[in-house]
């Protein structure tokens, strides 16, 4: 239980509302579904939760090959500002790489085994998912495609936490794939996409000292990053009233447009970061959730964790919103 405690830990929990919401989000979507198959769903939750955890302890195993915390490092003493907290319990020596791949490999197990449990319930196709959402996990850190160091790592998570996972979750409940789920899936996409295009604004200047290229590499400039933000932050509210006007969506999903004012204040805050014009901001309460800010501060990663954690806060706000709204409409 300490060893599950010790991994759990550092395979990043902090993350799982990233990828937990959205699966319950699609969970919500299949209510009223007459194929609905309650095994499928408590598998695939599982499994969704599973494989995030692993892939994240994958990603460190790939970052330690190339000497990341060491290259970060290295950048902090050439003055730049960046995160340098990477994978702290192998630099530490309280474990090996080879206890990491392990580990890794376990969790990306009872993901598997939970497939398992889908497959017996739909068939072949499950095998079809699966083998989509451990290639494309692996393939944003992983070589030869790595494509989270060739400015493409958005548009995994976007594929990874918004279509495929959604669709996928919502398959394997139901048996098929509508209109409404595509649709919603791609807005919640785009939101968690927005967690991790905010961390390259954040570590652009450290990540391209270190040879990695980011979504915020590919726009060059201060101006086309923050402009990339706006797109990614106001869209999938667009999507929502989209699909209210053209009638596919129940006019009550408008609600989430209460999220919206901390869209803008992520996008104004990283405009600041952009152009240096940085403040002291204490969390509130309409920012979400922030774990122990006092900790981050004195760690000196407050300013990173408080537009992270914004991000990853106004996923759960907008996953929330719908959910309610599906249980109630329909």
């Amino acid at each position: 239980m300490n060893n599950f405690r010790f991994w759990f830990n550092n395979a990043r929990p902090i993350s799982l509302p990233q990828s937990l919401l959205p699966a319950l989000t699609a969970v919500a979507l299949t209510v009223g579904q007459g194929t609905f198959s309650v095994a499928a769903a408590l598998a695939s939750i599982i499994g969704v939760v599973f494989l995030h955890l692993g892939l994240n302890l994958m990603d460190d195993w790939y970052d330690y090959k190339v000497g990341s915390a060491e290259a970060r490092q290295k950048v902090a003493t050439e003055g730049f500002r960046g995160r340098m907290i990477k994978y702290p319990y192998l630099t530490s020596g309280e474990a090996t790489h080879a206890q990491l791949l392990k580990a890794a490999g376990i969790f990306l197990a009872v993901a598997a085994l939970m497939g398992t449990v889908v497959l017996a319930v739909r068939g072949w196709m499950t095998l079809v998912w699966m083998a989509a959402a451990i290639v494309i996990g692996l393939s944003y850190s992983g070589g030869p495609l790595k494509l989270g160091f060739r400015g493409f790592g958005e548009l995994v998570i976007f594929m990874m936490f918004g279509p495929l996972m959604m669709c996928g979750v919502y398959w394997a409940i139901t048996g098929h794939v509508d209109w409404k789920i595509t649709w919603l899936s791609m807005a919640v996409g785009l939101l968690v996409t927005n967690i991790v295009y905010s961390h390259s604004v954040l570590d652009a200047v450290p990540d391209a000292k270190m040879g990695k290229k980011t979504m915020a590499h590919l726009v060059k400039t201060g101006k086309g990053q923050i402009a990339l933000s706006a797109v990614i932050n106001v869209m999938p509210y667009l999507m929502v009233v989209a699909g209210v006007v053209l009638g596919q969506l129940h006019p009550a999903y408008l609600a989430v447009l209460l999220v919206m004012p901390v869209s803008i204040w992520l996008v104004r805050s990283l405009n600041d970061f952009v152009n240096g014009r940085e403040v002291k901001v204490e969390p509130k309460p309409w920012m979400g959730p922030m774990g122990d800010f006092k900790a981050y501060r004195k760690a000196g990663i407050d300013w990173f964790l408080l537009r992270w954690l914004t991000a990853r806060n106004i996923v759960m706000m907008f996953c929330v919103i719908l959910i309610v709204v599906n249980v109630i409409f329909g």
